[in-house]
């Protein structure tokens, strides 16, 4: 499941809009209940080729759970931008 955007930073960084790095997102849902845990995020993680995968997930689901349930829904997925630019390898850009 690797990351399709439409252009490449010169950091090597992939853009996409929102919408689209939720719908990249969704697609490790893997139960599909409409949340992305833990272990789903650790596998988006791994699938960027990211390392640390365990703790790394950790931190995005602190950074991104407001309500403190331990997932990200649909209205937590904002939050999760900055942790994806960092961790994930991408730049989400407003079109």
């Amino acid at each position: 499941m690797a990351l399709k955007s439409r252009s490449v930073t010169s950091d090597g960084k992939r853009v996409m809009t929102m919408e689209e790095f939720k719908r990249w997102l969704k697609k490790f849902d893997a139960d599909k209940d409409g949340q992305i845990s833990k272990s789903e995020l650790r596998e988006a993680i791994h699938a960027t080729g990211g390392r640390f995968g365990m703790w790394k997930s950790r931190r995005g689901i602190r950074a991104a759970d407001a309500n403190g349930n331990g997932f990200i829904d649909d209205g937590e997925m904002n939050n999760l931008v900055e942790f994806a630019e960092k961790h994930l390898g991408v730049r989400i850009v407003q079109f």
